[in-house]
């Protein structure tokens, strides 16, 4: 997690809370095509309604990720980038297929965590106290999940696919290149207005994101009571 310390576009400086990586959210948005960004909204829809369904697959790719990640940044002290992301990417998905119902929880503690640190930020509240509060969600998180294993799939499959849409969602608004109709007199870009939410308005990106994981969670509810075949 890095420092969000950026300037806004009049020049002055854009006060951020620690731990919260505002400027990677923002790289993420920005370099998105347009097609990545619509490919990301399509896939962000099954994810959040229908990743019940996939849960195992999506917890391999996750770990496997991970698992690439820290593959390649141990692999760079050695000059073997490549050779250790393999590596890595490998170990992590074999590993988290006997040890399933682990990975889940584990998965749905770290999505409790960035929802009540996402609350956190939302409400103002101080910033470097902001990992006791992603820690409280973490620790309900990893209880609940443990003791009811439906709702970590849920929790968790709701939570990634409603970060997919709502990081494609910003970036299609962001490469919108018209002006917005009340802004035309001083020629004020939409994206300067994208931008100002994600930067100068705590309340914008956990709204944006709880709103579609909660939906997820009531839907997938639903389905799932609803499938006789569904095992966990």
């Amino acid at each position: 997690m890095i420092l969000a310390q950026v300037t806004n576009h009049t020049g002055e400086a854009v006060s951020a809370t620690p731990f919260v990586p505002v400027d990677f959210i923002w790289e993420q948005i920005t370099t998105l095509t347009w097609l990545q960004a619509v490919l990301a909204v399509s896939f962000g829809v099954v994810y959040l309604l229908y990743g019940w369904r996939i849960f195992k697959i999506l917890v391999v790719i996750s770990f496997a990720l991970v698992g690439l990640f820290a593959g390649v940044r141990l692999g760079s002290q050695h000059n073997m980038e490549i050779l250790g992301g393999l590596v890595g990417f490998c170990i992590m998905a074999i590993v988290s297929i006997p040890l399933m119902r682990w990975a889940v929880s584990l998965l749905g503690a770290i999505a409790g965590g960035i929802l009540t640190g996402g609350l956190w930020y939302a409400f103002e509240l101080p910033g470097k106290y902001i990992l006791a509060g992603a820690a409280i969600g973490i620790i309900a998180g990893g209880m609940i999940s443990f003791i009811v294993f439906k709702i970590a799939v849920m929790l968790f499959t709701s939570l990634g696919g409603s970060s997919l849409i709502v990081s494609g969602a910003l970036s299609l608004l962001y490469h919108y290149e018209l002006y917005c109709y009340r802004y035309q007199d001083n020629q004020e870009a939409f994206q300067d207005r994208i931008r100002d939410l994600v930067y100068n308005h705590n309340w914008f990106l956990p709204v944006a994101l709880l709103a579609p994981t909660i939906i997820g969670i009531i839907v997938q509810n639903k389905l799932i009571k609803g499938s006789r075949d569904w095992n966990i």
